[in-house]
């Protein structure tokens, strides 16, 4: 038995250099780490970690604070599209970017009631923010507040085939055969009939001696997502209230003959 003692010794320390260089290198991966830094603070300039932070919540509010479209420039206009008497709380948004920056807490404060208008509003907002516009927010020619549609005729590859006609939204006086394309935009939900009558939402016809075709502007309630009416007591309470109404109906009935007798 004593003889394998000093067997084990000897392969032990024939090993103790690996496991020496081991633990050396496990040390130095370990202190070579580095902790780690949110994406966002990756590209920030290399400042105090307090700095970073603002740094960050400013560009994260610039991202949600989208820019002003042609047909919506303000917030008047805005508030004025989507409805729902939000045009009389203009003067609680001192700017635009409160208007896209403010949470749902501190629109109660502002005296924006009931919830629901507040959700309508937020929701809105996110809208906006995405790019889904209602009636001629697509609208890139603009002045003074109307957007101008007209007829475009366009040549098709079939010779035999009449030319297609497209409602194209164009500078004001302007006529569609004498621009280039780039000086002209299509506007989502506007078509032609017939041969040259613009049919969509809220369009205008212009006179002929004007040009022909039609016009947009901001209108209120244009985008507004209208409520809708509840019956007996909407979905929650229907069954209570048609309960209610049977039990008054049966109690009428049962006075009629009381009062027959």
């Amino acid at each position: 038995m004593n003889g394998l003692f000093p067997a084990r010794t000897k392969a032990a320390s024939l090993w103790s250099p690996v496991l020496q260089l081991l633990s050396a290198s496990t040390v130095t991966s370990s202190s070579s780490q580095r902790p780690r830094v949110s994406p966002i603070l990756q590209n920030a300039p290399n400042i105090a970690p307090t700095s970073q932070t603002r740094w960050a919540s400013r560009k994260r509010i610039q991202n949600l604070v989208p820019n002003p479209t042609p047909f919506v420039p303000d917030v008047k206009t805005f508030l004025t599209l989507i409805g729902r008497d939000l045009h009389k709380h203009e003067e609680k948004f001192p700017s635009w970017e409160a208007l896209f920056t403010l949470n749902s807490d501190q629109l109660e404060e502002l005296g924006i009631d009931p919830a629901r208008t507040r959700k309508y509003l937020i929701n809105w907002r996110h809208k906006f923010r995405n790019g889904h516009f209602g009636p001629g927010g697509d609208a890139v020619f603009v002045k003074e507040g109307k957007a101008v549609i007209r007829v475009l005729e366009v040549e098709r590859k079939d010779p035999r085939l009449p030319p297609a006609r497209v409602a194209m939204n164009v500078p004001e006086g302007k006529d569609p055969k004498e621009l280039q394309p780039s000086q002209m935009s299509r506007v989502k939900g506007y078509r032609v009939r017939k041969a040259n009558i613009i049919t969509g939402p809220y369009a205008i016809p212009m006179r002929s001696d004007l040009g022909g075709g039609a016009y947009l502007e901001p209108k209120m309630g244009m985008w507004e997502h209208k409520k809708g009416h509840k019956i007996d007591g909407g979905e929650r309470r229907r069954t209570e209230v048609r309960f209610l109404k049977r039990v008054s109906q049966r109690r009428e009935k049962r006075e009629e003959r009381l009062a027959q007798r």
